[in-house]
């Protein structure tokens, strides 16, 4: 996802920004935290129930368009043939069955499928995916109450800053807002996220700084080094 130099830029800042403090910055990046086969199943799906019934509001009879397209002459037999309701379900759910396929397979075109998947869903599964690596490192770090997880879903442009306990009855909420502001404006402007998060990392460190400052060299739990999953 990122080059050597950009893991190496994270990596100085996240070293920078831990000295003189006790607390811990983990920078974890995904491309995508999901493939979302909900939106294609559920779109698709609406798209089978909506536009055929939408078409028959409209006039549109499915045995008079079959009946055209094979280049049969049925004028004289059009009302009967209307009346086969058995038929004309099978016509129905045909056309159906052939917009569920036609539309799940356009939407599970990867630049259609982000296009049309709502933020919302982005965000909540970005937010589960990141407190799933919040938890995994806090189970790594008994004891710890001063780490700060910098989750980044690059893909999804969405930004997850988490804190442990004792960092957010300290610390004002503008910063972890600010903190992800700044790598989310990075990702929105088009440019390379590493800049957004070397900023991120920094205000972090200045929050851990000025409420738990250390002196002492710490002991190293986690890797500077930005993870990617």
């Amino acid at each position: 996802m990122l080059n050597s130099m950009d893991q190496s830029r994270i990596e100085a800042a996240v070293s920078k920004a831990e000295e003189g403090t006790s607390g811990e910055i983990v920078c974890v990046l995904s491309a995508e935290v999901s493939h979302y086969p909900e939106v294609a199943l559920g779109l698709a799906a609406m798209v089978s129930l909506v536009v055929p019934a939408l078409a028959l509001a409209l006039g549109v009879h499915p045995l008079t368009l079959a009946a055209d397209a094979a280049g049969v002459w049925m004028a004289a037999q059009s009302g009967a043939l209307e009346g086969e309701i058995a038929l004309a379900l099978g016509v129905y759910a045909m056309a159906q069955t052939a917009l569920f396929v036609v539309t799940f397979l356009i939407l599970e075109i990867p630049a259609v499928r982000r296009r049309v998947t709502p933020s919302i869903l982005k965000r909540r599964r970005v937010e589960r995916a990141a407190r799933q690596q919040f938890a995994a490192i806090a189970a790594r770090a008994a004891g710890s109450e001063t780490g700060v997880l910098i989750f980044v879903a690059l893909i999804d442009r969405q930004v997850q800053i988490l804190a442990d306990k004792a960092l957010h009855q300290k610390a004002d909420e503008a910063a972890w807002t600010a903190a992800a502001a700044a790598i989310g404006q990075a990702m929105k402007r088009g440019d390379d996220p590493t800049g957004g998060i070397v900023q991120a990392v920094e205000i972090c460190g200045s929050v851990l700084r000025a409420h738990f400052p250390s002196a002492d060299p710490r002991p190293q739990v986690f890797s500077n080094h930005p993870v990617e999953i």
